[in-house]
This record gives structure tokens, C-alpha cells and sequence, in this order.
């Protein structure tokens, strides 16, 4: 009973962050509030797995982020073809960002293993572009 009583919250929780003015950006709290409930929904968790996920996995997201803009500016073009050494280089760059990328999940597979058992993590994986999915959707169906 207590499951569906969370699931009927969080399900209410997105509806609500998502019932917005049409032509009004986007509100960054509900948004993050919708994609909370949504994994935590999708995962299954319970309040005490809840509350020690989280944190971690808002670490490991910053991290991420951070990671992948690094990325994607070693990666934006010039109006000039680079030199040979700076192709180089900015290539081996990408290979040290992806590494230190890889790094950081098995640290946090390691880390949130302590709270979720492997299937849940191994369903984590693709929660976040389901989400985005939805949410793009969502937009459309609603326009």
C-alpha cells in the first residue's frame, strides 16, 4: 500500500511540473523535481534507498556534465583547419576526458551498489534519455 501511496505522489509531482503556461520557459526546480520522481518512480525505490541514492547520483550527474562540456568544447570546430599537433592534441584530450568519464562511473557503480542492487543500476542507465523522451513528447503532443 505504502509503495502506491509514493508512486500516486510522484506520479502527481509530474503532472505538476509539467502543467505549464503554454509560450513560458521551462521551470529548471520542476523539472528537476519531475525527473526525481520519474527515476525514483522507474527504479522502484524506497524512501531510505531514496535518500542515500540521491546524493550520489546528483554527484556523479554534476561530474558528468561537467565532463561532457569539457568534451564538446575540445570538440567544437574553428572556421581554420587545425595543425596536425593541435588535431593531435585535441584528440588525445578527448581520450583522457572519456577515460576520466569512464573512471567516474565505476566509481559511482561502486559507490550506489552499496544502496541499489546491479539491476537497478544496470536500468539507471537509460532512465535519464527516457525521461528527456518523454519530456520532448510531452511538448509536442501538447502544442
Amino acid at each position: 500500500m505504502k509503495k502506491y501511496a509514493i508512486t500516486l505522489f510522484l506520479s502527481l509531482l509530474v503532472g505538476v511540473a509539467f502543467a505549464q503556461r503554454p509560450g513560458e520557459r521551462y521551470d529548471p526546480e520542476k523539472l528537476k523535481a519531475a525527473k526525481v520522481a520519474f527515476i525514483t518512480t522507474r527504479l522502484d525505490l524506497n524512501s531510505d534507498q531514496a535518500e542515500k541514492f540521491w546524493p550520489i547520483y546528483n554527484e556523479f550527474s554534476d561530474k558528468r556534465e561537467a565532463m561532457i562540456r569539457e568534451m564538446a568544447e575540445v570538440n567544437r570546430r574553428q572556421d581554420q583547419p587545425l595543425s596536425e599537433s593541435e588535431a593531435q592534441s585535441r584528440i588525445n584530450k578527448r581520450f583522457e576526458l572519456q577515460q576520466k568519464l569512464l573512471d567516474e562511473e565505476k566509481k559511482f557503480v561502486a559507490n550506489v551498489s552499496k544502496v541499489i542492487n546491479y539491476n537497478q543500476i544496470f536500468l539507471l542507465n537509460g532512465l535519464s534519455r527516457d525521461f528527456a523522451r518523454q519530456i520532448y513528447q510531452r511538448q509536442r503532443r501538447d502544442k
